[in-house]
C-alpha cells in the first residue's frame, strides 16, 4: 500500500502535515476528512518531489485580522470581499449553482487578486472539494469567520442564508468603521487647510502690505508687528522649510516606530487599553467594539457554529488585546460548563446592560438573537455618538481656523484703518 504526503487544515483553520497510506488518493482524501481535516495538497511519496514528513506538525497560529489584505502588489479591502458575498448569495439564492456562481463572478470581479482567488475557488469546487475547504486554503483573504460561517451553512443545507449574514455583517462592520474614520479625519482636514492658508497669506499677501507700510512714519502694533517678522522669517531664512520637511520626517519616523511597537504584545496591550481609557474616544471606541463582539458571536452561533469555537473565532477577530482577553475567560468558562455572564462581568469591560441582556438570553435560551440585538443598539449608539462628536468638532474647527485667519486679517488692516483715521481727522 503506497504512502501519501499531505498538507491539510483542522476545523480551527490551523495547518498540517504528515503521511498516510490508502491504497489510492481518493482513499486518503476519505481519511483525511473522517479525521476532520480538509486536505490542500496529497501527493504520493516519490512523485510529488517533496520530503518525508516524520511527523504531523502544526504551523505557528496567527492571530488578529487584517483590516486589508496585500499580495503581490493587489488589495482585497473588506468592501470589495463584502460585495462579492452579497452577489454570491444573489446567485444562489436565484438557483444558480455555486460553481456557476463562481465562474460569473469571476469574469466580472475588477480586482487582480480577488479575481483569481474566484477561480481557485471554482477550480477548487469543481475538483470536488466543498466550498469550505476551497475557501480555507486562502486564509489571506477568507478569514476563519467566513470560513466556519460558510461551513455550518453547507452542512445545514443554507448556504445563501449564510452567505447573506455574513454580506449584512460586512456591511454594517464597514459601515461603522467609515463613521468612526470620517469623524477622526474632519479635524485632521480643517488643521491642514488653516495650516496652508496661514502660509499663502504670510509668503504671498503680508509682504505687500508690509511694503505699503514701510512708507509710513507710524508705528505699527504689536500684533502687525508680529506678523510681519514671522512672515519676513519664513520668506528670508533659507533653512526654514528644509527644517520643516525635516520636523515631518521626524514625526513620521516617531510615527513607523510607534506602529511597530505597537505590533508587540506589550505595545499593543498598552495601546488597545489606551484606546478605551481615552476621553471621548474611548466610549466610541468601547462601544464598537462590544458591538464587533456581540455581532460575530451571534451571527457565528446563529449559523450552527459550536459555542466554543464561535468564541474562539470572535476572540481572534475582535481587533483588541483587552477584549480578546475577555472572551478568552468566557471560553474557558464556558469550557468548564459554566454561564458565559460571569466572565463577562468579572472582566469590567462589557457594560452591565449587555451583561444583563446575555443573560436575559441564556435562561430563556435565545442567545444568539439578545447578542445581535446587544449589536444593532451599540451600532446605533456608535452613530448617535460619531454624529455627536462631529456635530461638536465641526464649529471648534471652524472658529479655529476663523482665529488663525482672522488674526492675520486684523493685523493687515489694523495699521490701514489707523491710517485712514487720521487722515480723517486732519
Amino acid at each position: 500500500m503506497p504512502n501519501f504526503q499531505y498538507t491539510a487544515l483542522d476545523a480551527k483553520g490551523e495547518q498540517t502535515s504528515g503521511v498516510l497510506s490508502a491504497n489510492n488518493k481518493d482513499e486518503a482524501t476519505q481519511q483525511l476528512r473522517s479525521q476532520g481535516y480538509y486536505p490542500t495538497s496529497i501527493e504520493e511519496e516519490g512523485k510529488g518531489g517533496g520530503k518525508k514528513a516524520k511527523a504531523p506538525k502544526k504551523a505557528r497560529k496567527k492571530s488578529g485580522s487584517k483590516k486589508s489584505i496585500s499580495f503581490g502588489g493587489s488589495r482585497v479591502k473588506p468592501k470589495n470581499l463584502m460585495i462579492f458575498t452579497r452577489q454570491l448569495a444573489t446567485l444562489i439564492d436565484s438557483g444558480l449553482p455555486l460553481l456557476r456562481s463562481l465562474t460569473v463572478l469571476t469574469k466580472q470581479e475588477p480586482n487582480p487578486l480577488l479575481k483569481s482567488t474566484i477561480g481557485n475557488l471554482a477550480d477548487s469546487v469543481q475538483g470536488g472539494s466543498t466550498f469550505s475547504e476551497s475557501l480555507a486554503t486562502h486564509p489571506k483573504v477568507f478569514n476563519k469567520l467566513y470560513v466556519n460561517m460558510v461551513k455550518a451553512g453547507e452542512l445545514g443545507g443554507v448556504l445563501e442564508i449564510v452567505l447573506n449574514r455574513l454580506a449584512e455583517y460586512q456591511e454594517k462592520a464597514q459601515k461603522l468603521k467609515n463613521k468612526i474614520v470620517s469623524a477622526m479625519v474632519y479635524p485632521v482636514i480643517v488643521m491642514f487647510i488653516a495650516v496652508a492658508i496661514l502660509v499663502f497669506l504670510m509668503i504671498f499677501i503680508v509682504p505687500r502690505f508690509e511694503e505699503m507700510f514701510q512708507e509710513t512714519d507710524e508705528e505699527l502694533p504689536m500684533i502687525s508687528q508680529i506678523v510681519f517678522g514671522l512672515s519676513d522669517f519664513m520668506i528670508r531664512n533659507p533653512y526654514f522649510f528644509p527644517n520643516v520637511v525635516y520636523i515631518f520626517l521626524v514625526i513620521g519616523v516617531l510615527i513607523i516606530l510607534f506602529n511597530l511597537w505597537g505590533r508587540t504584545k506589550p505595545g499593543r496591550k498598552v495601546i488597545d487599553t489606551a484606546k478605551l481609557r481615552m476621553p471621548i474616544f474611548g466610549d466610541i471606541q468601547r462601544k464598537s467594539s462590544v458591538s464587533r463582539f456581540s455581532r460575530t458571536l451571534g451571527t457565528l452561533v446563529t449559523s450552527g457554529v459550536p459555542i466554543l469555537q464561535a468564541l474562539n473565532i470572535t476572540r481572534d477577530t475582535a481587533g483588541n488585546v483587552v477584549i480578546s482577553k475577555a472572551i478568552e475567560k468566557v471560553h474557558e468558562a464556558v469550557k468548564e460548563g459554566e454561564s458565559i455572564v460571569t466572565p463577562l462581568q468579572a472582566s469590567g469591560v462589557f457594560p452591565s446592560m449587555v451583561i444583563s441582556m446575555v443573560d436575559v438570553g441564556e435562561e430563556t435560551g435565545q442567545l444568539p438573537e439578545m447578542l445581535l440585538k446587544v449589536a444593532d443598539v451599540y451600532d446605533d449608539e456608535v452613530d448617535n455618538a460619531v454624529t455627536a462628536l462631529t456635530s461638536i468638532l465641526e464649529p471648534i474647527m471652524i472658529v479655529i481656523l476663523a482665529l488663525v485667519v482672522g488674526s492675520v486679517v486684523f493685523a493687515l488692516f489694523l495699521p490701514l484703518i489707523r491710517m485712514i483715521s487720521t487722515m480723517g481727522s486732519m
